[in-house]
This record gives C-alpha cells, sequence and structure tokens, in this order.
C-alpha cells in the first residue's frame, strides 16, 4: 500500500475543508432523503400522471437554475479563496457586492421569461398540461439565484455550513408545505394539472424561506463584526480591480456552459422519451406514465451519490486555486489524488449496489406503488453502472475548474452530451429496446466525459491516477461486498418470508462489509483517513486494533 509523506500532506491540505465536507455530505444526504420522503406523498396523490406534469417543469427550472447559477457560485468561491490568499479584502467585498447584483438580475429576469413563456416552454416539450406548474415554480429561479451569491461566499470562506442548513431548510419547507397545498387542491376539486402546480408552489416557497435565512446570516455576521477568515487580514489592502465583476463572469460562463450541458440533455431526456414512445406506438398518456415513474422513483436514486460527491468538489476548487496560487505543483497533485479516491470509494460499491438491489430499492422506498416500481426498477437498474461515471463527471469537473481548465470540461460535456441525444434517439425508437435507452444512453454520455476529462487531468497530476489505487482495489472491494451482501439477502428473505427486511439486512451488511474489505487491503489510504475531521484519532483505534497498514513512511 501506498503510504508516503506526500500522501501526509494531502491529508493536511484537505483536513481543514474535510470538516466542512463532512456537513455539507451529511446535510446533502439528508436533502436527498427528504426529497424521496417527498415523492411518496405526492406520488400518492397526484400520480404518475400528475409527477410527470410535475418533473416536466422541475426540468425546465433546473435548467435555467444551471443557467443561472452553475458557474457563479464557483467563481465566486475561487476569486474569495484567492483573493484570501493575497490579502485582499477589498477585493472579496467588491467580488461578492458586483456578484450579488448579477444574481438577482438573471433570477429576476429568468424567473420573467418562465412565466410569460409556460405556455410556449409547455408545447415545446409535448406536454402542454405542465404550464400551470412551470408558473408556479418561476419564482423560485430569483429565491435561488440570491441564495446561490452568498453560498459562494461562504464556500470561498471554507464554510460550509451556511449552505448545508440552507438546503436543509429548502428541503423541508418543499416537503411540508408541497405536499400540503397539493392536499388542499386535491381536496378542493382541481384537476391533476393544477392540483401539481400547488405542489410545486410549495417548492418555490421553500426556496425563498432559504434565501431569507442566509440573508438575515449574512447581514447579522456583518451588523455584529464577527470573526471569520477575512477578518483577520488587513483591512487596509487595496484591490488590484481586477477581480471585480468581469472576471468573475469570465471565469463562470465555461463553468455554466458545462453544467448547462448537462441540463440540456436531461431536458432532451425528456422530451426524447415522450416523443421517441409515441414514435414505437405509446399514447401520450402512456409515455407521460413511463416518464413520470422513471424520473420520480429511478432518477432521484440515481442521482443521490453525485449529489453526495458535489461537497467534496465545492471544497476542493478554493483550496486547489489556493494551493496552485503559490505555485505548489506537488501539493495540488495530493489533493487531487484524495479527491478521486474518494470519489471512487464512495461511488463504486453504489453503482454495483443499485444495479443488483433496484427493485428491493425502490420497494422499500415506494410501499403501494407497484406499477411505478415495475416500471422504473428494471430502468434504475440499468442507471447502476453510470454512478460510477457520473461522481467522476463531478469531481474531475471541480479538478479542471481548479486548474483554470473549465473550457475543457465545457467540451467534454458537449461531447457527450451529443452522444447522449444521438444514442436516445435511436435507442428509445427501437421497440425493442424503448424507454431503456434513456439510461443506456446515459452510460454511453458519461463514459466519454470521463475519459476525455481523465485525459487532460493525467497532463497536470499524473501521480494521482494510478490505476492500482484509484479503480482495481475499490473493485475487489465493492465485488467481496456484493457477494457477502447478497448472501446475507438471500438468507433473511428464506428465512422470514420478507424481501424488504433482507434488503435492509443486505445493506447493512454491505456497508459494514465494505468498510472492513477497504481497510484490510487497503483500498483506503492514510491521506484519506488523515483528511477526515478526527482522522487522527480514527488512525490510532485502527493501528490498536491492527486493521490495515497505515504507518508512516
Amino acid at each position: 500500500m501506498k503510504n508516503t509523506d506526500s500522501g501526509v500532506k494531502a491529508g493536511g491540505a484537505l483536513g481543514g475543508f474535510m470538516s466542512g465536507v463532512l456537513v455539507l455530505s451529511l446535510s446533502t444526504f439528508a436533502v436527498k432523503i427528504i426529497g424521496l420522503a417527498y415523492k411518496i406523498p405526492m406520488l400518492d396523490l397526484l400520480g404518475a400522471e400528475g409527477m410527470g406534469y410535475f418533473n416536466s417543469a422541475y426540468e425546465i427550472y433546473a435548467l435555467l437554475c444551471i443557467i443561472a447559477t452553475a458557474g457563479l457560485p464557483i467563481a465566486l468561491s475561487m476569486l474569495v479563496s484567492v483573493n484570501i490568499e493575497r490579502g485582499d479584502l477589498a477585493a472579496v467585498k467588491k467580488v461578492y457586492r458586483g456578484a450579488m447584483l448579477l444574481f438577482a438580475a438573471i433570477g429576476t429576469i429568468g424567473g420573467a421569461v418562465m412565466l410569460a413563456f409556460a405556455d410556449k416552454m409547455a408545447a415545446f416539450i409535448e406536454n402542454p398540461e405542465a404550464a400551470p406548474c412551470i408558473r408556479a415554480i418561476a419564482p423560485a429561479l430569483l429565491c435561488v439565484c440570491i441564495s446561490s451569491a452568498v453560498r459562494g461566499y461562504f464556500q470561498g470562506l471554507g464554510n460550509m455550513t451556511p449552505t448545508a442548513i440552507s438546503q436543509l431548510i429548502e428541503a423541508v419547507g418543499k416537503l411540508t408545505l408541497g405536499v400540503l397545498f397539493a392536499a388542499l387542491a386535491a381536496r378542493a376539486g382541481y384537476d391533476v394539472s393544477n392540483a401539481a402546480a400547488f405542489g410545486i408552489l410549495g417548492l418555490s416557497t421553500g426556496t425563498l424561506i432559504s434565501a431569507l435565512y442566509l440573508l438575515i446570516l449574512k447581514l447579522f455576521r456583518d451588523k455584529q463584526n464577527m470573526k471569520s477568515p477575512i477578518e483577520n487580514i488587513d483591512c487596509q489592502s487595496k484591490s488590484s480591480g481586477k477581480q471585480g465583476v468581469g472576471e468573475l463572469i469570465r471565469l463562470a460562463i465555461p463553468i455554466t456552459l458545462s453544467s448547462t450541458v448537462l441540463g440540456v440533455t436531461r431536458i432532451a431526456d425528456m422530451a426524447l422519451i415522450m416523443r421517441r414512445l409515441q414514435d414505437i406506438g405509446y399514447s401520450a398518456a402512456g409515455a407521460n406514465v413511463i416518464y413520470g415513474s422513471y424520473t420520480t422513483l429511478a432518477v432521484p436514486i440515481f442521482n443521490l451519490l453525485p449529489s453526495l460527491i458535489t461537497p467534496l468538489a465545492l471544497a476542493v476548487v478554493p483550496r486547489l486555486s489556493a494551493v496552485l496560487l503559490r505555485e505548489r505543483e506537488e501539493g495540488a497533485e495530493d489533493i487531487v489524488g484524495v479527491a478521486l479516491r474518494i470519489s471512487v470509494l464512495f461511488s463504486m460499491p453504489a453503482s454495483i449496489a443499485i444495479a443488483v438491489y433496484s427493485k428491493q430499492m425502490l420497494d422499500v422506498l415506494f410501499r403501494g406503488e407497484g406499477e411505478a416500481v415495475s416500471i422504473a426498477a428494471p430502468l434504475l437498474a440499468a442507471l447502476g453502472a453510470s454512478v460510477l461515471f457520473s461522481c467522476l463527471i463531478t469531481t474531475t469537473n471541480a479538478i479542471l475548474q481548479a486548474y483554470g481548465k473549465a473550457n475543457v470540461a465545457m467540451i467534454s460535456m458537449s461531447i457527450g452530451a451529443a452522444l447522449k441525444i444521438g444514442s436516445a434517439y435511436m435507442l428509445i425508437g427501437v421497440e425493442e429496446i424503448g424507454a431503456y435507452g434513456a439510461p443506456l444512453s446515459t452510460l454511453v454520455c458519461n463514459v466519454v466525459i470521463t475519459a476525455i476529462n481523465f485525459y487532460f487531468i493525467n497532463k497536470r497530476a499524473k501521480g494521482a491516477l494510478g490505476i492500482r489505487e484509484l479503480y482495481l482495489r475499490p473493485l475487489l472491494c465493492s465485488a467481496m461486498m456484493i457477494s457477502v451482501s447478497f448472501a446475507g439477502y438471500l438468507a433473511v428473505e428464506r428465512l422470514l418470508g420478507s424481501e424488504q427486511i433482507g434488503f435492509i439486512f443486505g445493506a447493512i451488511l454491505g456497508v459494514s462489509s465494505y468498510i472492513f474489505f477497504s481497510l484490510l487491503i487497503g483500498a483506503v489510504e492514510r491521506a484519506d483517513i488523515e483528511a477526515l475531521p478526527g482522522g487522527e484519532r480514527i488512525l490510532c483505534v485502527l493501528q490498536k486494533l491492527k486493521i490495515g497498514n497505515f504507518e508512516k513512511t
């Protein structure tokens, strides 16, 4: 196993940020669980048809959110971090003020476009009944833009807690208010499309509450003059004048474009599923039921792991940017190596588990929705292989952005998106394949993007891409994990006659066995553990138990 001084430095390089990453990861996990919990009563209230309208509007909103907020918060965090490293407090304040004005303008314009062109947007995606939902979600765009400005500022300081708390506020608001509004609309006798619009209005209200929390927090910190990292900088330092809105936009454009490509592919996925299924004989209502089942049940589980990797990416970008500013290439390579290993260690077993346990997962989460589960389960299984690559795309895009190569990420995403759209069009239109063309085309897209990103990262951080450490050991651990887990699942299922209890037991057994095997054969390195909060204590415990070999070399 590789235990080097550089590995130790990597732990130190990321250690200060990993506490924030852990907080944000736990928050993100909770948000995703709340999101799944939200879909269960909503599916019961609206049915697959109503969720089809809901998700159609949400995908349009998500695309506009990506355009409005994907690149700017990351660029803002980079500039805040770099200017703190330079000791330039005036530039930090200047960039934040400019960012807030820019975010507010984008959110206002975007929300107005959604309100004014809701009918045309719904007609374009061949789902005209989704227009009320599009109108109901339009105000959320402004709220999210404002939230993103404040989040980007705090992320540049290495403080992930405000982002974590605001995400939880937004999720809880969506759950409680969305279900309440939808239930009231259904009880009042509104049709399915308008009931779905009331449900999505709860999401808009949740984003408003989240934005208010962040603004109040920022104002409170400013007024109370609470101590923070930037307050220890010489307040008399003068801004160079080069880190204003223009620099923010310059950095944000390629990041935004690469993220926008992903949003466009999701919209294309929606339109292609609806249109191509009708081309091979499905009715519009039948295609909408398949789309609603796929996006409500399968896609959220598929997106769960990449969303848990996102906090790592958010922490890596400003940290890596600051290290590169000091021209410490070796330290940068260490950070890249730890980030990639953590991504693979989390995503590889999840990728296999989703492919094997897709039906059992959905049965546990969506009891009583037998028809929707029967549609979504095989599609989720097909998506399983893409989880690993989707997580790596999140991490590698962040690494490229920190290296100033966001244009490479934009190119790779564009190539992958073109392949996604082309392969989805062909595959979904084949009667024997049908809806399976959507997850299969996702795999093609993700593999190509990952390969391109790795090619360019290898030019700057070649030592971070060891095949054995990055892939072979996690793959071996994952194979042993799924074998133990599935054996436990079968034993309990046959003993108690319950697939759900068997799955829960198998999942617990799988997680514990994966951790054990990872430590035993060295898939987890000393630097990975040191990067965790309390890493030194964890190492002491492992050394006392004689699990793994984590001695310094």
